[in-house]
């Protein structure tokens, strides 16, 4: 792929908006994508990051609605963000595409909707938070990329790695995937059921945990990748006390959230490998009510 790739950032979100202004900084070509309101902001203003990690600082990132022909499309929005921006990403004809939506279920609508075009699921792990369109607080003192080892060799991925992040490309996609929706999973759910923050919802019930978390590693070692309550419990416990979830909040402000996204992905997939799901299926009702 040559040197001078456009990258897209479709979904300059707090994630989004945090890659554009990285990319931006390190000397990339690339165009953040949003909603009308936002480009527009964009075009005014830059984006604007505070971060201890990389300092502060306005990128005048350029913006526009839809996405540039034969770009490099970073695609960082909701999950139930997907099927709003998916005809726009096919009609571009991307180069590539590179995932960072939460859950496991959106990559196969994702390669559906592109044929033949390099389609690679990633997660990133980062807390941020849009102040505003243009203003994102980056509060953790790191932005940590996973990426599968076929996409190793992606224009995006090779980016990133030169932008600031941390970046690793290994294993496989299933392995990436579930390996932050492991954790996402448990963490969002019982935040939001208990309504606060990650320690205290953690301990709140500690049999209700101990059952969700067995479903979720049931679930994961039904689709190929392995893993034990334990080893949930033991990221669990490396989340700081105080950290709250975007499905929380975003439940707590009435706003589209992603609980189909995790707790309807888990409650699908318990479904239809037989594994029982009882624990996840409360929580989802008493969210979803």
């Amino acid at each position: 792929m040559s040197d001078d790739t456009v990258f897209a950032v479709v979904g300059p979100g707090a994630v989004g908006g945090l890659l554009a202004w990285l990319l931006h900084r390190a000397g990339q070509d690339v165009v953040a994508v949003g909603r009308p309101a936002t480009v527009e902001a964009i075009r005014a203003e830059g984006i604007e990051v505070r971060s201890a990690q990389f300092g502060d600082g306005v990128e005048r990132v350029p913006a526009d609605t839809v996405v540039p022909a034969g770009a490099s499309v970073l695609l960082a929005t909701k999950a139930y963000g997907l099927d709003a921006v998916l005809p726009d990403i096919a009609a571009s004809r991307p180069v590539e595409v590179v995932s960072f939506l939460n859950g496991v279920e959106h990559v196969g609508p994702l390669r559906a909707a592109l044929p033949g075009i390099p389609v690679a699921g990633a997660s990133v792990a980062v807390s941020a938070l849009r102040l505003s369109p243009t203003v994102i607080d980056h509060r953790s003192p790191f932005v940590n990329i996973e990426a599968p080892e076929t996409a190793a060799g992606f224009a995006a991925v090779r980016a990133l790695d030169g932008a600031g992040p941390r970046v690793r490309a290994q294993g496989t996609e299933p392995e990436v995937l579930w390996a932050k929706f492991r954790m996402l999973a448990g963490l969002a759910l019982l935040t939001s059921y208990w309504r606060q923050p990650a320690g205290s919802a953690l301990s709140e019930d500690p049999e209700l945990t101990e059952a969700v978390v067995a479903e979720i590693a049931a679930c994961s070692t039904a689709e190929g990748v392995p893993a034990t309550a334990l080893d949930v419990m033991r990221v669990l416990g490396s989340v700081p006390g105080a950290m709250r979830t975007s499905l929380q909040e975003d439940l707590a402000a009435g706003a589209p959230s992603e609980l189909d996204a995790i707790g309807g992905a888990l409650l699908r997939i318990g479904e239809r490998h037989g594994v029982p799901t009882p624990a996840i299926a409360r929580i989802v009702a008493a969210l979803g009510s």
